[in-house]
This record gives structure tokens, sequence and C-alpha cells, in this order.
């Protein structure tokens, strides 16, 4: 793990994403992410950890399905000012992750055409990107 700590990148609109990860791999973060944004990041040139790398558990249902896992969540929530929680995080062999950058799918625009873009609308729901 880098000395700065984990970021964990999963964006729907890619917008300024590679020159927002290029700002924190040179602030020394390591990058954690997943599906199509991971592959964008590597096409700039950048390291980039696979989120099933972390959780053990390759993404499923396309893709919807990615950071579910309590080796993504429990870092997030762990309150890293308290004694017990980052020992319990390090007991658990998980690390912090200090920076979260997600977006939503664009379900209005998608639900909204005419034929519908997806028969059933939880197809274009994020999920995980509103969890996180």
């Amino acid at each position: 793990m880098s000395n700065r700590g984990r970021a964990l990148l999963s964006v729907f609109d890619k917008t300024g994403i590679t020159e927002f990860a290029t700002g924190l791999d040179k602030l020394g973060f390591e990058l954690l992410s997943t599906g199509g944004t991971a592959r964008l990041l590597r096409q700039a040139g950048l390291e980039v950890t696979d989120v099933s790398e972390v959780t053990g558990h390759p993404e499923c249902f396309d893709g919807r399905v990615k950071s579910l896992h309590p080796a993504i969540h429990a870092p997030l929530l762990a309150r890293l000012e308290r004694e017990d929680d980052t020992k319990e995080l390090a007991d658990l062999g998980y690390f912090p992750i200090q920076v979260v950058a997600v977006n939503l799918y664009d379900f209005a625009s998608a639900a909204a055409q005419r034929p519908p873009l997806m028969t059933r609308p939880c197809l274009r729901w994020s999920i995980s990107a509103a969890r996180l």
C-alpha cells in the first residue's frame, strides 16, 4: 500500500476522472477502481488495483455488484481516530480508504427514452455508488 493511503474511484460519468486520479497518484495514493473506470485509468498509464483484488470476489451481474463487500465498506465505516476501530480493521486485514470518488448512473435520462434503455429500471441503479 502507498504512503498516503487508498483512494476508491468508481464512476459512471468519467469526465475528469483521469486528471483527478493522476493528482491522487502524484500525492502517493494507491488507486482502487472497478470495471470501466479501472480500464480508463490504466489506459492513461496509471497503476490501479482492481476492487476484486481487495475483496477476493469478482465483479458480477454485469458489473452491478463490485464494491458491496466488507473489505470495502469496513474501511469506509471505520472511525480512524478511534484505536479500537483501527485495531479491528487491522485484525481483519483491511486497510483504510481515505478518498472516495463515485457518481451515479444517469437513471432519469435512460428511463425517459422511448423505448426505455432497459426493461427493468434496477438494471441502471448504482447501489454500490449510493452506498459509498
